[in-house]
């Protein structure tokens, strides 16, 4: 089991790893304030034939129980993923894909799960940044790590690293950039 802290701001991430999912690849929980992400990386041991592209699918899936919800009515399942959780997928599998090697087409899923949300800090680059941490400590060959941070700016013009809900909702900027060292 392995467990690392950082400050960012005034803020503690957290990442561990060996504690769940251990049958995944690579699998870690990220943490900011009370906000929980699960993320695994797994990949078939081989490519399927004649395969002509590399499939990599990367789920984001925000559960109503991660905020201490649960859906009534006619919807009781939550079905299909929203517009919030697809753009967040997008947001960890664009910095990603290109760090896999050319020549593996092996299938690769990477699940990303919200086990906890404390309506003030995004999971969604939680996410990204589990996923990497993930693929790094997995067997499935990848040229990462990445990195990926959101950015406000207040109305006083002052730059805001992974800003609350609340402080986004005073910013008049908002930026997501993901990417490697170089």
């Amino acid at each position: 089991m392995f467990k690392n802290k950082i400050s960012i701001g005034n803020k503690e991430l957290k990442i561990e790893t060996g504690k769940m999912a251990k049958q995944a690849n690579g699998s870690v929980l990220v943490s900011l304030g009370e906000t929980v992400v699960l993320v695994t990386a797994t990949s078939a041991k081989q490519a399927k034939e004649d395969m002509g592209f590399f499939p990599l699918s990367v789920d984001y899936r925000e559960k109503y129980y991660a905020a201490g919800k649960i859906p009534g009515g006619f919807l009781k399942r939550e079905a299909r993923p929203s517009d919030v959780e697809i753009l967040a997928a997008r947001l960890t599998d664009r910095p990603i894909r290109p760090l896999f090697p050319e020549n593996y087409l092996n299938e690769t899923i990477i699940s990303i799960n919200v086990l906890s949300y404390d309506d003030e800090n995004n999971a969604d680059i939680l996410g990204t940044i589990g996923a990497s941490a993930a693929l790094a400590i997995s067997d499935i060959p990848w040229d990462g790590p990445v990195a990926s941070v959101r950015i406000a700016k207040d109305k006083d013009g002052k730059h805001i690293v992974n800003p609350t809900i609340s402080e986004l909702e005073d910013s008049n900027m908002e930026v997501i950039v993901s990417g490697t060292m170089d």
